[in-house]
């Protein structure tokens, strides 16, 4: 009985050693950016280099674990709530003020990771789900428009335009407008290539 509870105990300290750096990763990241490196990390979670080695022996599966870790705490928009929305205005509508708000909530490691994808191949395999999930936001977002041809391209580049983080960022931060109000501002843009798609001076 004493081995067994030993082991518990054991096991225990480890899975809290674990999840120690795990949050701390996450903070850097947040706050730092991906170069955190392992001192830090270890440093910041209380724990020897070592350690963080023994935990996660190479790059690939510490960042596996905190981006799980952090998706958990941070889920993207649900797209079924908007791909439901019949009227692709309305549905542009909804989508963004969501959007928006997630980029709100997760501002600094959203910002961090855009910075720092294009230097790391470890990174953009790790967050391949997460590319994923914007393609199939842009997908959902395209449907039911009226356009055709080179028309159907300039209301494309509106909505993929509108749903990129530095676009929020632009309109939020330094134009000073809140989610809505950018929200809004992006499907009245939208809605200005839509009614003009049937000039003939287009």
């Amino acid at each position: 009985m004493t081995r067994k509870y030993e082991l518990k105990q054991r096991a225990e300290r480890q899975t809290a050693t674990r999840k120690r750096i795990v949050e701390a990763t996450v903070e850097l990241h947040r706050t730092v950016g991906f170069q955190a490196t392992i001192s830090a990390i270890a440093e910041r979670a209380g724990v020897q280099r070592l350690t963080v080695y023994r935990h996660f022996p190479d790059e690939r599966t510490l960042f596996e674990a905190c981006a799980g870790h952090w998706r958990s705490q941070n889920p993207v928009p649900d797209t079924s709530v908007w791909a439901a929305v019949d009227d692709p205005e309305e549905r542009l509508r909804t989508a963004l003020i969501a959007i928006y708000s997630f980029f709100r909530r997760t501002e600094g490691m959203t910002g961090n990771l855009l910075r720092d994808l294009p230097d790391s191949p470890v990174i953009q395999d790790v967050a391949a789900p997460l590319i994923q999930y914007w393609r199939t936001v842009r997908e959902t977002l395209d449907r039911g428009w009226q356009a055709r041809g080179p028309k159907r391209k300039l209301l494309r580049a509106v909505i993929g335009h509108a749903i990129e983080f530095e676009t929020w960022r632009s309109l939020t931060r330094r134009e000073g407008l809140n989610d809505v109000e950018a929200a809004e501002t992006m499907v009245r843009l939208a809605r200005t290539v839509q009614s003009g798609l049937a000039k003939e001076d287009w």
